[in-house]
């Protein structure tokens, strides 16, 4: 479905990789979205998930993260660590189809996730 603001969403797990359910953690404008890594820590200890995989659409259909993307990766990956809740993937969507940031980028060496 095509979606003309950029949505951030976390995909909630338990500790076999289960779906708990999802939680869209804030909806942006054509170009951004700005979520805060303690909204989505929140949201994963609220629902008493162990595990995440976070989310969020380009409507531009671009894959490519942008600096941003990245950075909030980073800050996301370090908060997980931090709280030993596994980040497993960032996911970016778009004209359906996605780009995993796990698998293109360094990210997840520099902050192993230890899942």
């Amino acid at each position: 479905m095509w979606q003309s603001q950029e949505r951030f969403a976390v995909v909630l797990l338990d500790v076999k990789n289960r779906l708990l359910g999802t939680q869209v953690i804030t909806i942006g404008t054509a170009t951004e979205t700005l979520a805060h890594p303690r909204d989505i820590f929140r949201e994963v200890i609220r629902h008493g998930a162990t595990r995440a995989i976070i989310s969020h659409n380009h409507p531009s259909g671009n894959l490519d993260p942008s600096p941003e993307d990245i950075a909030l990766t980073r800050q996301l990956l370090a908060g997980a660590q931090f709280l030993s809740i596994p980040l497993l993937d960032h996911l970016i969507l778009g004209n359906g189809d996605y780009r995993s940031l796990r698998q293109t980028t360094a990210l997840w060496e520099e902050y192993p996730q230890g899942d």
